[in-house]
């Protein structure tokens, strides 16, 4: 079965062709970054229109590159939520209309669940069950994961997701959009002992997040330094171990807590090297497997969402001729 992954949830339009026989085909990513930096955050309705400028042509890219036609196309998935309902709209709208017109089968896809499973994209693959940390610019999420579509949520933030506390603290600190990157590099450059910040709602049990007092403790201690550059870079490296350091515990305690050996982590925050590299200790010392997609398909990407929908067409899922798309959705309840 090939299917036709289309992805436009917030500012990047993703579109990808995975056969559930040979694996991912082709995938093409057009970002809007500089689109929105302007305006120091992603402009809804700006979103919208780009997405609605590059979708159709992106679609004939990645079957150009598959030296496929739309007749060879067996299904199509698209991100129905959650998202900017605009950009939602934009992507389910043409995902129904070639479904219709190529009289194949058509599905809404959670945003994510295509994060979630996007590992499953690579070489070496995690076997069900596992433990998966959701970390992206709208979520923190701690999710037990059986099986497709089997999800128990076990913890999220209770404020800010930890990429929207990266994307903030970058700001705070005068850095170009987007900021979580930004940091990351910046933090290179500085002496995370320098400082110490809180490690939110690490003291307490459970498996819930908190980044927006963290966040506010990073403020303070700006503006009571002398706001050199090294002050700069040493406080983005006091932020990045904290929040690290925070995401580090409570995974620890959520394998634990279900006697599971394998993570999984996703999101644009996976790509964060100092995470990445403190996830990989934890698991080695016991003797624990962590799993992560490659840097292109931690950030929103159509793979994922191809992927996604093929598994579910293959059991017979589909959608009906009715553009539905859902700014707020929760995993648990797909």
């Amino acid at each position: 079965m090939i299917v036709l992954g289309i992805e436009t949830s917030c500012d990047e339009t993703g579109i990808a062709l995975y056969d559930t026989e040979q694996g991912l085909l082709a995938h093409e990513l057009y970002s809007q970054i500089k689109l929105h930096a302007d305006y120091g955050g992603v402009v809804p309705e700006l979103a919208s229109r780009d997405h609605i400028r590059k979708i159709l042509p992106l679609i004939e890219q990645t079957l150009t590159s598959a030296q496929l036609t739309k007749q060879d196309l067996d299904g199509i998935a698209y991100t129905a939520g959650p998202g900017l309902v605009g950009a939602l709209m934009v992507g389910a709208s043409v995902a129904q209309g070639l479904a219709m017109a190529l009289s194949i089968p058509v599905l809404g896809v959670h945003h994510m669940e295509g994060h979630l499973l996007a590992p499953m994209l690579e070489d070496t693959t995690p076997n069900f069950p596992f433990v998966a940390l959701l970390v992206s610019g709208g979520h923190t999420q701690l999710v037990r994961v059986a099986g497709l579509g089997e999800y128990e949520l076990l913890g999220e933030s209770v404020d800010d997701a930890v990429g929207e506390a990266f994307d903030k603290t970058a700001k705070l600190l005068g850095l170009p959009y987007p900021g979580g990157p930004h940091l990351a590099k910046l933090a290179q450059q500085g002496d995370a002992s320098a400082y110490r910040f809180a490690r939110p709602m690490c003291d307490r049990p459970g498996l819930d997040f908190s980044f927006s007092g963290l966040k506010t403790q990073v403020l303070n201690t700006w503006q009571a330094s002398a706001q050199t550059e090294q002050d700069k870079a040493n406080i983005a490296a006091a932020f990045q171990a904290a929040a690290v350091d925070t995401l580090r515990i409570k995974c620890q305690r959520a394998l634990q807590q279900t006697g599971l050996t394998r993570l999984v982590m996703a999101g644009g925050v996976s790509a964060n090297q100092l995470l990445r590299e403190k996830m990989q200790q934890l698991c080695a010392k016991r003797n624990w497997q962590v799993f992560y997609p490659c840097p292109e398909f931690c950030t929103d990407n159509g793979a994922m969402i191809a992927y996604v929908g093929a598994q579910r067409l293959l059991r017979g899922e589909h959608s009906g001729p009715v553009i539905d798309v859902k700014a707020r959705w929760a995993l648990s309840v797909i």
